[in-house]
C-alpha cells in the first residue's frame, strides 16, 4: 500500500472507532448517569474517597469495553449468547444469558420511569407523560436495523458531553473548597451500598451487565476487531472523563442537590432555568438511548431462533416494561441497580478471563481479516489486478478462520463495496444482489453468474 492509502485507511479506522466509542457511551450513559442519580448513590455518598472509587470504576469499565467489542467482532455475534458460549462453560453461559435477559428488561423499564421523572421535575408534568413519550420514541426507533440503531444511540451523546463538561467546569470554578464540610455533606446522601470500594465494583458490574449485550452486538457488526478494540479504548476514555467530572461536580454541590430526583438537572437549573430546560431534553435523549439499546438487544435475544418475529416480540416487551415502570425512578435506582451490579461482577470475571485466554487467537484472526480485506479490495477495485495466487490466498486464509466461508466472504464483499461506492476516484459497478461472494473472492476469473452487472460492462480481467 502507498503512504497515501495507509493514511486514508488509518483515518477511516479512527472514524469508525470513534463512532463505536460514542455508541458505547450512549449505551452506558443512560438515565441514571445523565441525571446524576447513579453518581450520588455509588460515589458521592461515600464522601471524598468516593472520587477514588469513580476512577477505579472507569479504568475497569474501559477494559470491559475493549473485551466485549473485540469478542463480539471476533465471533461476529448477532446477539450476546454467541460470545458467552465462546468464553465459558455451557452452564455458566446459560446463567449469564438468563441474567443478561433479566437485566435488559429491568434497565429498560427503569428508563421509562426516568423519562417520567425528568419531565415531572423540569416541567411539572404528570409522570405518565414523560414515560409515554419515551415509549413512543422507543417503539418507533426499534423498527430500524442494528446499524441505524447504533447511529441513533451515538447521536445525542455529544450534547450530553457538552453539558457535563460545561456544568462541571462552572461548578469547579465557583465552588467553595472546604473539603471537610463537603465530605460531611456528601455523606448525608442516602445509599444502599455498604462501602466505597464495593460500590465502585458494583457500579462497574451494573454498567457491564446493562451494556454488554448491545456492546457485543455492535462489535459483531464490525469485521475488524482491532477497530472495535480501539473504539472501546476511545469510549472508555470518554467515560472516565465524564464520570470523574460528574462525580466531582456533584460532590462539590451535594449540599444543594443531594435530595433531588435528578441531581444533575437540579445543578444545571442553579445556573439558569433555560439551561435546565435544554439539559432536560438532553437527559430525555439519553434515557431514550438506553431504553432503545436494552429493548432492542432483548428483542434480538428472544427471537434468536425466529428473527422474523422480532418486531412483534419487541413491541410486546416494550409495552410490558412501560406498564412496570410506575414504581418510581429513585426507588428503582436504589434497589434494582445494586442487585444487578452484583450479578454483573460475575459477568466481568467471565468476560475478562475469556478475553485474556483468547488474546493470541484474537490477534491472529485480526491479522487474517486485515489481509482478507485488502485482498477483497484488490478483487473488486478495477484499478488493481487479482491473480490466481491471490484467489488461493483467500481460500487458505478463509479456511484458517473460525467464521464460515460464506459468512466471512459476504461480510468482506459488503464492506469493500461500501468503501468503493464512496470513493470518488473509482468508477465502480455494484455486484448484483444474487452474486456468490465466495465464488467471486476465490476465483481469478469472474464467475459467469456475476458477469451480468445490471447492464454494466464486464469486470476487466487482470
Amino acid at each position: 500500500m502507498t503512504i497515501q492509502e495507509l493514511h486514508e485507511e488509518s483515518t477511516t479506522v479512527f472514524k469508525r472507532a470513534f463512532g463505536i466509542g460514542m455508541a458505547f457511551i450512549g449505551l452506558i450513559v443512560g438515565a441514571g448517569f445523565a441525571s446524576g442519580r447513579e453518581m450520588l448513590q455509588f460515589f458521592v455518598a461515600f464522601g471524598a474517597v468516593g472520587i477514588l472509587g469513580a476512577l477505579i470504576a472507569s479504568l475497569i469499565m474501559t477494559f470491559i469495553a475493549v473485551a466485549a467489542l473485540q469478542l463480539g467482532s471476533h465471533v461476529q455475534a448477532k446477539e450476546h449468547v454467541a460470545v458467552f458460549r465462546q468464553v465459558s462453560h455451557p452452564l455458566i453461559a446459560r446463567f449469564l444469558d438468563v441474567t443478561t435477559v433479566i437485566t435488559l428488561f429491568a434497565i429498560g423499564f427503569v428508563m421509562f420511569a426516568g423519562g417520567g421523572a425528568n419531565m415531572a421535575q423540569q416541567f411539572g408534568w404528570p409522570v405518565w407523560v414523560g414515560a409515554a413519550s419515551t415509549l413512543v420514541a422507543v417503539l418507533v426507533s426499534g423498527m430500524f436495523n442494528v446499524d441505524k440503531v447504533a447511529r441513533l444511540i451515538g447521536l445525542i451523546t455529544p450534547f450530553l458531553i457538552v453539558f457535563l463538561v460545561g456544568i462541571s467546569a462552572w461548578t469547579l470554578a465557583t465552588a467553595e473548597y472546604d473539603f471537610a464540610a463537603l465530605d460531611l455533606a456528601a455523606r448525608t446522601v442516602p445509599t444502599s451500598l455498604p462501602n466505597w470500594w464495593l460500590a465502585a465494583l458494583n457500579y462497574v458490574g451494573l454498567c457491564a451487565i446493562s451494556g454488554v449485550s448491545m456492546t457485543i452486538v455492535i462489535g459483531g457488526s464490525m469485521l475488524d476487531s482491532r477497530t472495535a478494540g480501539l473504539g472501546g479504548l476511545i469510549g472508555g476514555g470518554i467515560f472516565l472523563l465524564l464520570l470523574m467530572l460528574a462525580v466531582l461536580a456533584l460532590f462539590l454541590s451535594s449540599e444543594f442537590v443531594g435530595d433531588a430526583e435528578l441531581p444533575m438537572l437540579a445543578l444545571v437549573n442553579r445556573v439558569h432555568p433555560v439551561l435546565g430546560t435544554a439539559m432536560s431534553i438532553v437527559v430525555f435523549g439519553m434515557i431514550f438511548n438506553t431504553a432503545l439499546a436494552m429493548f432492542y438487544a432483548l428483542g434480538k435475544r428472544l427471537t434468536r431462533s425466529r428473527p422474523d418475529r422480532f418486531r412483534t416480540v419487541y413491541v410486546a416487551v416494550v409495552l410490558l416494561g412501560f406498564a412496570l415502570s410506575f414504581v418510581g425512578f429513585r426507588d428503582l435506582v436504589a434497589y434494582v441497580y445494586p442487585a444487578l451490579g452484583y450479578l454483573g461482577l460475575i459477568l466481568i470475571g467471565v468476560m475478562a478471563a475469556g478475553w485474556v485466554r483468547g488474546r493470541s487467537h484474537l490477534s491472529a484472526e485480526a491479522r487474517r481479516r486485515l489481509h482478507l480485506r485488502r485482498l477483497a479490495a484488490r478483487r473488486l477495485d478495477p484499478r488493481h489486478d487479482f491473480a490466481p495466487m491471490h484467489a488461493d490466498l483467500v481460500q487458505r486464509l478463509s479456511g484458517e478462520s473460525h467464521i464460515s466461508d460464506a459468512e466471512l466472504h459476504a461480510a468482506l464483499i459488503a464492506r469493500t463495496e461500501t468503501a468503493l461506492k464512496k470513493d470518488p476516484d473509482v468508477e465502480y459497478d455494484p455486484l448484483p444482489s444474487e452474486a456468490d461472494a465466495s465464488a467471486i473472492l476465490t476465483q481469478a476469473e469472474w464467475p459467469e453468474k456475476s458477469q451480468d452487472r445490471s447492464g454494466s460492462p464486464e469486470k476487466p480481467e487482470p
